[in-house]
């Protein structure tokens, strides 16, 4: 392999990389927080980024890759349980041209001459609700979660009018998992964030977040109180009847049975599919009373669905064909500069109010100098605003030209000051006063108090400002004497007897913390949950891992840890020496923080103990995750590549050059069917 290749590879493992943990951060705020910080578009196009680097190099594909998992972890407060069929979740067509190439798969796969019956239903952009019912009574409802478990909202559900306790009519089945969304109309949730408005509560941002934050209620008497809906489109797990031969009896069933259902519609190409999807978009805002995103596109027939099959994460029989994002006119006031916790310069532009898709936009990113350079963005301009998936809206283009002055970029930090810098070939410009500007410490104050780091309620990000602007943190290491600030802090708004009490007492409890988390309060940047688990699992303490940044070797030692790379063990050992890091942990050390030595879960006995697997290829009954899981459990050691001491290869479909490296080597082969006999 040349240099030039291997540098090539290098970069490209270093990319998928960034993606892997760039999806699973947003997947996270998404389905577990409710509290997405990109637009759908923008996800999808990381998600295709990285869809397409493991198609070029999938020697290179990592074995936990998101593109093998749905959804996300489960949130707080909620006990989680097993769907008993995987809840996938659907590919995406943006094209006419993608719509032609799915049709064309189908016919392919099929060996069909002429293309099967298509149903068409609208894409409710709401949260996904599976209900189990046994015997016509509803004894479950789980979210989709990661798509083989989810969280159990059973109390909250009963709360929904929309759906039934007991079907109706008769025949069921003794067993069913009846999959749908739960939304909120447009109607509702205007109502909805006005009256949160009145009483000073929070006021949602789009209907979806809104459904999500009310399903999700601790208390089933706020769902109660929420005006949610419920649409059925499909189901899981089946028993005690015949199944239905189509996807249209199958509706009827659903309406038989009490059970709302979306709109359907029927085709035969995909010319007639893409008729359809242009007719919807024309009047999308007013087809339904609640919001959609784009198309839903499935084969009728259950026979063929099931010769079609599912792969990972996705079944090879649907696809959603994604509306493109809805756009407004409106003024452009101001440029802001927004400094974050690495020092990146972000503009920020300032907008005279303006309804996009049913939401009121005053913001929206231009993401770097580059971004508004190329579209000519100037001050005054009248602007087109992109709200992609309902979620950051972004200043696309310039609609009219108003004699406007262009924008300077800064060259200096606009909170501290310091000279900004931009590398040759780089998008972004940063700070690189990292130990004393204010921007900064208050991004990093936000993120060492959040949910993955020390978790500490009663600070958020006013609170934090305000501390700083009245000069009681003047750093991170200041976090965890407060305490001593109770006199000043009584004073404050919010902050009475109980309110302070609680406070302190989280922060008494946070300094108690694990190793994964202290790892996270630092802000390593490429480290997120996974990684940190993987880091203290290896090494136990934070002295051993402080140890081994200071090795001579430190980068190429983390490097030949499962799933760290060059990447990674370049941030690790730059981000763990740097004197004002190292000063900040003996901060915290001082203030009684300490984490405690990591406790692997005891390990089962059992086939594959002590020995080394490698899996390769597309598991069916089980996640590449849970695999890998249930094999750690069993005390095995699981790795990416193929080698003369590996014991064993698990193959899935469409298993690649490992199984060739196994063959080659002698190396025992066992099949899916194989693995799960031996980790019963």
């Amino acid at each position: 392999m040349s240099d030039l290749f291997a540098h090539s590879e290098t970069q490209v493992q270093a990319r998928m990389a960034e993606l892997a943990q760039l999806i699973a951060y947003h997947n996270h705020r998404y389905h577990a927080l409710d509290d997405p910080e990109i637009a759908d578009a923008e996800y999808d196009a990381l998600f295709a980024e990285l869809l397409t680097l493991e198609a070029q190099y999938p020697e290179l594909k990592a074995p936990d890759s998101p593109t093998q998992k749905v959804g996300s972890t489960r949130a707080a407060g909620f006990t989680s349980a097993r769907h008993r069929a995987p809840m996938r979740s659907l590919g995406n067509a943006f094209t006419p041209e993608d719509v032609a190439d799915f049709v064309a798969r189908v016919m392919k796969f099929l060996g069909l001459e002429k293309p099967p019956e298509f149903i068409v239903q609208p894409k409710i952009d709401g949260v996904s609700l599976s209900l189990t019912y046994e015997h016509g009574k509803l004894t479950q409802a789980l979210t989709r979660g990661d798509g083989e478990t989810g969280e159990d909202v059973t109390a909250n559900v009963r709360t929904i009018a929309d759906i039934p306790r007991q079907l109706a009519g008769q025949g069921w089945p003794s067993l069913v998992e009846i999959r749908g969304e739960v939304y909120m109309e447009n109607a509702a949730f205007a109502a909805l964030n006005e009256a949160q408005a009145a009483r000073g509560d929070k006021v949602f941002a789009n209907p979806r977040n809104a459904a999500a934050g009310s399903l999700r209620q601790l208390d089933s008497a706020i769902t109660a109180q929420r005006p949610l809906k419920f649409l059925a489109y499909a189901y899981g797990a089946w028993e005690g009847t015949v199944m239905p031969i189509s996807e249209a009896e199958f509706l009827r069933h659903l309406q038989a049975w009490g059970l709302p259902v979306p709109a359907l519609l029927v085709a035969k190409s995909a010319p007639e599919l893409q008729e359809i999807y242009q007719q919807w978009q024309a009047s999308r805002t007013t087809r339904t009373e609640y919001a959609i995103d784009g198309l839903v596109y499935k084969i009728s027939e259950k026979n063929l669905q099931q010769r079609l099959g599912e792969l990972a994460r996705t079944p090879r029989w649907a696809i959603a064909h994604k509306f493109p994002p809805e756009q407004a006119r409106t003024k452009l006031e101001a440029i802001e500069i927004q400094v974050g916790r690495t020092g990146k310069l972000t503009p920020v532009a300032r907008l005279a109010p303006v309804n996009v898709g049913g939401v009121m936009v005053s913001n929206a990113t231009l993401h770097n100098q580059d971004y508004i350079a190329q579209r000519s963005v100037g001050l005054g301009d009248s602007v087109w605003v992109e709200r992609a998936g309902d979620v950051i809206p972004q200043v696309v283009g310039v609609a009219q030209k108003n004699a406007s002055a262009a924008f300077t970029w800064p060259t200096q930090c606009p909170s501290c000051g310091s000279q900004a810098v931009r590398e040759a070939g780089a998008a972004d410009w940063f700070c690189l006063n990292h130990a004393s500007c204010p921007a900064q410490l208050h991004a990093t104050l936000v993120h060492m108090v959040g949910r993955q780091a020390f978790n500490i309620e009663g600070l958020g990000e006013r609170q934090l400002q305000r501390l700083l602007d009245e000069k009681i943190i003047t750093s991170a290491a200041d976090l965890f004497s407060l305490a001593q600030h109770r006199a000043v802090l009584q004073g404050w708004e919010g902050y009475g007897e109980k309110s302070l009490n609680n406070l302190f007492a989280n922060l008494e409890k946070a300094k108690r913390t694990t190793l994964p988390r202290l790892l996270l309060a630092l802000g390593i940047p490429q480290v997120g949950e996974t990684t940190a688990h993987d880091l203290a699992a290896h090494f136990g303490t934070l002295e051993a891992i402080l140890a081994a940044a200071t090795h001579p070797e430190a980068e190429t030692q983390f490097a030949a840890l499962e799933g760290i790379g060059a990447v990674v063990a370049a941030s690790l050992v730059h981000t763990l020496n740097l004197p004002a890091n190292q000063e900040l942990l003996q901060a915290w050390a001082a203030a009684g923080v300490v984490a405690e030595p990591y406790v692997a879960a005891p390990k089962q006995q059992g086939f594959f103990t002590g020995k080394i697997v490698v899996l390769t290829g597309t598991l069916q009954t089980l996640t590449r995750a849970e695999a890998k899981a249930r094999l750690q459990a069993q005390g095995a050691k699981v790795t990416g590549s193929v080698s003369a001491s590996t014991d064993y290869v698990i193959t899935g479909t469409e298993a690649g050059s490992k199984l060739k490296d196994a063959e080659r080597l002698g190396v025992t082969v066992l099949d899916e069917a194989g693995l799960v006999e031996k980790i019963k």
